[in-house]
């Protein structure tokens, strides 16, 4: 198993809630902070999956520490994890 913990940024937007990975350039959104925050920790799983199978060059995290500095009113900064091992790709490799 490999973890994997980004910094990520939360924001409402028309009564969405959305995530952005700044580091990676991913995003998605949820109805709500709890199934944004779940919808968040898959899309990591996924996207690194997709890294480790194709073997594909990803940036490192950077602090959130420094996305909390650059934060405008209404946006949360936190990290979010997600585990990935051999299973994950493979179930992969069938969904492709």
């Amino acid at each position: 198993m490999q973890y994997f913990a980004y910094p990520a940024l939360f924001f409402e937007d028309e009564g969405i809630i959305n995530v952005r990975f700044p580091d990676l350039d991913i995003s998605t959104q949820g109805d709500n902070f709890t199934e944004a925050f779940l919808f968040a920790k898959d899309l990591l799983r996924v996207y690194f999956c997709y890294v480790l199978k194709y073997d594909l060059d990803f940036n490192l995290p950077s602090k959130v520490e420094d996305l909390i500095k650059t934060c405008k009113k209404g946006e949360i900064a936190m990290i979010v994890d997600a585990m990935v091992g051999p299973k994950d790709i493979k179930t992969l490799s069938k969904k492709v």
